[in-house]
C-alpha cells in the first residue's frame, strides 16, 4: 500500500485517515500487509522504530541515484512501515507546499518516491498480490508497474488497485517535465498521460490500474458526470465496470463516545443522559449561557467545498432564532472575518474558534444537539459519521458520501431516519431544512429515537476493510 500520508506520521486531510486505519484492519482480517510512506521530517522515527536497512539505487535520468529505506512498524509491529528517504526532497516543513502554493519539483519527489518504492519491495520468488496506490501522488506507481515493470519477476503477477480520494486533485503536470517520469514516449497520448496539452498522473492511473474504486457508492456514480468528473468523467464511463465504491470507515475506538477521553462524561445509545453534560460543558466552554436551547455545530474546513458560503449567508437569520452554534474550522480568510464580526453581534449564540483542535471537535461532536455538513461535494466525509456515532444528528446536502450515510427526515416517513438532507446548493434550501430539524427537535422523544438510530449505524473499518478485501480479489480474478 503506497500513500504519500498517514496519521499518527503525517497528514494534510482525510487520507491519512484512511491510511493510518484501513492497513491495520486488514493486518487484523489476516492479510500481510505493508505500507510504503515518504520519510517527511516531521515523521518521529521512535513512534514507529524507523532505522535504515537498506539503501537502493533508483532509475534517475538516464543514470541512478542512491536512495535511503527506513523500516519499522504501525500498530505495535501488526504492519510493516517502509519509508523512502531522500532529505533534499521529504525533509521539508511541509508535505506539498508551503505558503499556498505547492513545490515547483513535486513531479520530481513523487516520481523519486514511486520508483524508490518498487525497487525496495523488490522480493524474487513472492511477488505482492495488490499494489494499492492512493491519490496522485501513488499514481505513477501504477503507471510503473504495467509499463517499466511488467516483465520484473519481482512484479510481474502483481496487480493493481487505485482508490481516488477527491478526483479534483489530479497531478497535472507541463509536458516539458515529462523526461523526469522515465517513460517511455509512447504513454504520452491522449489514451493515457496526456490532458489537454498537459501530463495528468491521475488520468494515468485510471487508464491503467487492474481496478478502481472510490470513497463512496455515490461519489462513483458522480464522478463519471461533468459535474463532478473534473474533465475525467469520460476516462471513468470508459472503466465503469472496474469502478467501484467503497465508504471509508471511522476509528470506533477513538471515537466513541462511551470511552472518549475528551469528553467531560460519557454515554451510549442505551444511556444518553451524558449528552446533557457534554453540551453544558461545552456551553461553558465556549462562553455561552447554559440554556436548554438547540446547539448547532460546525467542524470544517472554511472553504467553498465546504458549502461554508451557504452557511454564512443563512447564519444571520438563524441566530434570530432561538439557538446557539459553536463553529470550529480554518479555511479562506473572508470567512475568518466574517465569522468573527458576527460573533461580536451574537455574543450569547454564536462561538468561533479558528484553527484545529482535536480535543474541541470531539467535545462539539459530544455536546452539540445538530451538525451543519452541507458540502457542495464530498468523495465520502467523515464529520457526519462521527455526529451519527455521537448523537449530534447531521445536517447534509445529499452528495456523495453524504447521501449514502445519512438517512433523510421526512415527516412522513420517520422510522428509518438518521439525520437531514437537502439536494439543492442554495442558502434558502438549506436554511428550510435547518428548521425541519429545529421543528423535530421539539419532540424530545421523537428526537431521541433519531440520535439513537444513527448512533447504532455501524461505520466501523472492518466493515470497509472486508469490502476492499473483496476489490482485491476481483483485482486478482482480471
Amino acid at each position: 500500500m503506497l500513500a504519500s500520508e498517514a496519521v499518527p506520521l503525517a497528514k494534510t486531510g482525510g487520507l491519512a485517515d484512511v491510511i493510518g486505519v484501513l492497513p491495520i484492519e486488514l493486518a487484523r482480517l489476516g492479510h500481510e500487509v505493508r505500507l510504503a510512506l515518504p520519510r517527511y521530517a516531521g515523521i518521529d522515527s521512535k513512534v514507529v522504530g524507523l532505522r535504515k536497512t537498506a539503501t537502493v539505487q533508483v532509475p534517475w535520468r538516464g543514470g541512478s541515484l542512491a536512495v535511503g529505506v527506513e523500516t519499522g512498524s504501525i500498530s505495535g509491529g501488526a504492519v510493516p512501515l517502509i519509508c523512502i528517504r531522500h532529505d533534499p526532497f521529504f525533509a521539508r516543513a511541509e508535505l506539498y507546499g508551503e505558503g499556498g502554493q505547492d513545490y515547483p519539483d513535486n513531479l520530481a519527489r513523487f516520481v523519486l518516491f514511486c520508483r524508490a518504492v518498487l525497487e525496495a519491495c523488490k522480493e524474487p520468488g513472492r511477488p505482492p498480490d495488490v499494489l494499492h496506490a492512493h491519490d496522485w501522488q501513488t499514481a505513477l506507481a501504477v503507471i510503473y508497474l504495467k509499463t517499466l515493470y511488467q516483465k520484473d519477476p519481482a512484479w510481474a503477477k502483481t496487480r493493481a488497485l487505485f482508490t481516488i480520494h477527491n478526483i479534483s486533485y489530479q497531478g497535472i503536470f507541463p509536458v516539458l517535465a515529462y523526461d523526469t517520469t522515465g517513460l517511455p514516449r509512447s504513454e504520452y497520448t491522449t489514451e493515457r498521460l496526456e490532458f489537454w496539452g498537459r501530463m495528468n498522473l491521475l488520468k494515468g492511473a485510471l487508464v491503467r490500474a487492474d481496478l478502481l474504486n472510490t470513497v463512496s457508492p455515490t461519489y462513483a456514480r458522480e464522478i463519471q458526470t461533468a459535474e463532478f468528473g473534473c474533465g475525467l468523467e469520460g476516462v471513468l464511463q470508459t472503466r465503469k465496470e472496474r469502478l467501484f465504491g467503497v465508504l471509508n470507515g471511522i476509528d470506533v475506538q477513538a471515537w466513541d463516545p462511551a470511552t472518549d477521553r475528551h469528553l467531560p462524561a460519557h454515554y451510549s445509545a442505551d444511556d444518553l443522559s451524558g449528552k446533557k453534560v457534554c453540551k453544558l460543558a461545552l456551553q461553558k466552554e465556549m462562553k455561552l449561557p447554559a440554556r436548554d436551547v438547540p446547539l448547532i455545530g460546525l467542524v470544517s474546513r472554511l472553504v467553498f467545498q465546504k458549502g461554508i458560503d451557504l452557511i454564512v449567508d443563512v447564519l444571520p437569520k438563524l441566530l434570530d432564532f432561538d439557538v446557539q452554534v459553536v463553529a470550529l474550522g480554518s479555511g479562506e480568510p473572508q470567512y475568518h472575518s466574517y465569522l468573527t464580526s458576527l460573533r461580536e453581534r451574537y455574543p450569547n449564540k454564536l462561538a468561533v474558534s479558528l484553527g484545529f483542535d482535536d480535543g474541541l471537535a470531539h467535545r462539539i461532536e459530544g455536546g452539540a444537539d445538530l451538525m451543519l455538513v452541507p458540502s457542495r461535494y464530498e468523495p465520502c466525509g467523515l464529520t457526519q459519521l462521527y455526529s451519527l456515532r455521537y448523537g449530534a444528528v447531521p445536517i447534509v446536502r445529499k452528495t456523495g458520501g453524504l447521501a449514502d450515510t445519512v438517512v433523510p427526515y421526512r415527516p412522513d416517513a420517520r422510522s428509518s431516519a438518521t439525520g437531514f438532507s437537502f439536494e439543492k446548493a442554495d442558502p434558502e434550501v438549506l436554511l428550510n431544512t435547518i428548521l425541519l430539524a429545529l421543528e423535530a427537535y421539539r419532540d424530545k422523544e421523537e428526537w431521541g429515537a433519531l440520535m439513537v438510530r444513527g448512533m447504532k449505524q455501524d461505520f466501523s473499518w472492518e466493515r470497509s476493510a472486508k469490502q476492499y478485501v473483496d476489490l482485491y480479489g476481483r483485482a486478482l480474478a482480471v
